[in-house]
This record gives C-alpha cells, structure tokens and sequence, in this order.
C-alpha cells in the first residue's frame, strides 16, 4: 500500500490509498473554494448521561446530486470533484460538513472505489484488503489527536438508510469521549469480569455462539453470527477468533482471510429477500476499544475489549422496512420480527455456490 497526503483547495486533508507503489498523485484541486466553517458543538445530556452533536451547517450539505455530478468522483476535464485526480484506488478526506470538528474530534469520508456503480460488495479481495488497511491506518492517525478518544469506521448503504450519496463509500467518525454503546458494552464486561473472577465476557459470547445454531459462516480466522438478543431482522456480528482491542491489532493471517469472509458476508445480505429485489440497505459498524482512560469501568483494559464489526439492515421482509417506533425510540426497547434463528438460517441458505 502506498500512501499520499495532499490537501484541497479549502485546506482540508485529502489521502490516497494505492495498490502500487509507483503511482503519483500530484493533481491539484482547481476549485475556487472558501475555507470550511464549522459549527460544531457537543453538548452532554445530564439526565442520560449521553452526549448530542450540533451542527446546524449539514443543512447546506450535498443532497442526491446527479450521477454526473457526484463529489466523490474523481475529477475529469471542467468537472471538479472533491477527488482532484481523474482515478484513484481507495481515498479518504475530511468530511466538507462535519458531525464533529476541531476540539470536537473529526469526520472522514471514505471512497472504496472510483467506480460510482460498485458496491463494497462487488470489490474484489484486493480491493478489500485496501479498504481494511485505510480504516488501519486512519484509526491509528486520530488515535493521536488530542481530542479524540474513540475512532469509529462505518458504511451506510441505501437510500433507505439516509444516504445522500450513491456512490460507494463509508465515513469515519473520531469521537472526543467514549460513545453510549461502547459505555454499555464496557459496564457489561466490567460487571462479567467481577461476577466470574475474570472470564471475558466477550470470549464467553463467541464461544456460546459459535456452539450454537446462529452461525453463519465461518473461517480459520473469523466468525460470523445472529446474535442471540439481535436487535434488527436481519443482524450480523463479524469477530476475529483472536481477541484485539482493534484493527490495529489484527495480525496478518487475520487481515489476510477478512476480505474473502466480509465479501461473502455482504454478498449473502444481497440474495436475503430473493432475486429482482434491489440492494439490501445496512449499516456496516465496527466496534473499537476507546483509546481514553477506562478507570470508571472498573477492572477493564483495552484488551478485554474485543474489535468486531456488527452489520444490519433495516428491511424486515420483501418491500417492507423496520421503523424506530414508541417502544424503540421512546424506551430503547428494541421488538424484532425475525426470530435470530430464522435469520442466520436464512443467511446460510443464501450462501455462495
């Protein structure tokens, strides 16, 4: 892989990820653009203990532009993009309309590829790879800021979802304090660790899991299951067997077999519903250990917490999509339709010949 910092014409970071060593890239950003200006702010709720990001400027952020029009294209002839070369393999830039900015941490776009028709589904296994070796690699850069303490990668797919662009790509978000779930997840394995004198609690999933009948695939490296309490109708927890606190931590072997095994998984999420229905709609998340002190979950490390990727759509069954209604969005009471056996036995019949 090989790595190119360069910035954009408003002073923003843009990086390319190359396959070849020898690529050059020193196309310069000929838009005539202001300096970016930000309003983001993080305000905490007392009463829930959670925090809320404001950012009124995303209301003047790009809104289902035409193919022809599309930003995260690479710049050809008149037609300037936020991309200035006319190809690229992988690239990531700061996000033009941040979530969270400056003291209040940072936000990515990543492109997995120049292709506006593809999907991460449809990259192959090289490919892929790139793609795990740029989240690598930006998780460790704003691991390093000041004000970040979680760095959290992800995809929306599907206007259903909300995305506004259709062009294959994910963000990345570099939170200032550790996120709600991740605070969850800690005071479960905290408590775990207590209640057991140290077992993981995270070892103890996968092991229940992968001695059960929720399995949807597995390889030497990595395992694919429907959780037992899965919230949405179709959910998938993606875990490397060796526990790490993050991608920075994967070994080789591990980062070789991924992009086979998240590929498959990801095409399977395509034939759920059946042939002549369009792309299945999902949120692909992975879930990293916080770089901050943990000292309020007591007796937790970084290590005891595992790296893994969940992965969900919010269709239920053909034509039909799961709402956030009363019980949900109200109580955070979660009501799935799907029994989580019936899912990940749907997930291994749809498997690849």
């Amino acid at each position: 892989m090989k790595k190119t910092s360069t910035r954009l014409a408003d002073g923003r970071e843009l990086i390319y990820y190359d396959l070849r060593d020898d690529r050059v890239r020193d196309a310069v950003d000929r838009r005539p653009l202001d300096p970016t200006v930000t309003t983001s702010e993080v305000r905490h709720d007392v009463l829930l203990g959670d925090a809320v990001a404001v950012a009124s400027h995303r209301q003047g952020r790009t809104y289902h532009p035409p193919a022809d029009e599309c930003p995260l294209c690479p710049s050809e002839g008149d037609r300037l993009s936020e991309i200035p070369d006319s190809s690229y393999d992988v690239v990531v830039f700061e996000n033009r309309f941040p979530s969270l900015a400056g003291d209040s941490g940072r936000c990515e776009v990543v492109c997995f590829t120049s292709d506006h028709t593809a999907s991460f589904a449809g990259l192959s296994e090289e490919q892929a790879r790139l793609v795990l070796d740029a989240w690598t690699d930006r998780t460790s850069e704003l691991s390093h800021l000041p004000s970040v303490e979680q760095v959290f990668c992800f995809e929306n797919r599907g206007a259903e979802i909300g995305v506004t662009l259709q062009h294959p790509h994910g963000q990345i978000y570099a939170y200032p304090f550790t996120t709600p779930r991740t605070a969850l997840m800690l005071r479960q394995v905290a408590a775990h660790k207590e209640a057991t004198g140290g077992e993981n609690l995270f070892d103890a999933v996968l092991e229940r899991e992968l001695a059960g009948e929720r399995v949807v695939l597995e390889g030497e490296h990595w395992a694919a299951f429907v959780p037992y309490a899965a919230h949405w109708p179709y959910e998938v927890h993606l875990y490397p067997k060796r526990r790490v606190p993050d991608l920075l931590a994967l070994d080789e072997a591990a980062r070789t077999e991924f992009p086979k095994v998240y590929l498959e998984l990801l095409r399977r999420f395509d034939r759920i519903f059946g042939e002549g229905e369009p792309p299945t709609p999902y949120i692909a998340a992975w879930h990293q250990a916080p770089f901050g002190a943990l000292e309020e979950f007591d007796g937790v490390v970084r290590e005891d917490f595992a790296c893994h990727l969940e992965l969900f759509t919010i269709r239920r069954t053909s034509g039909k999509l799961k709402y956030l209604a009363g019980s949900e969005s109200g109580m955070s009471v979660f009501i799935n339709d799907v029994p989580p056996e019936r899912a990940a036995q749907r997930l291994r019949e749809v498997a690849s010949s």
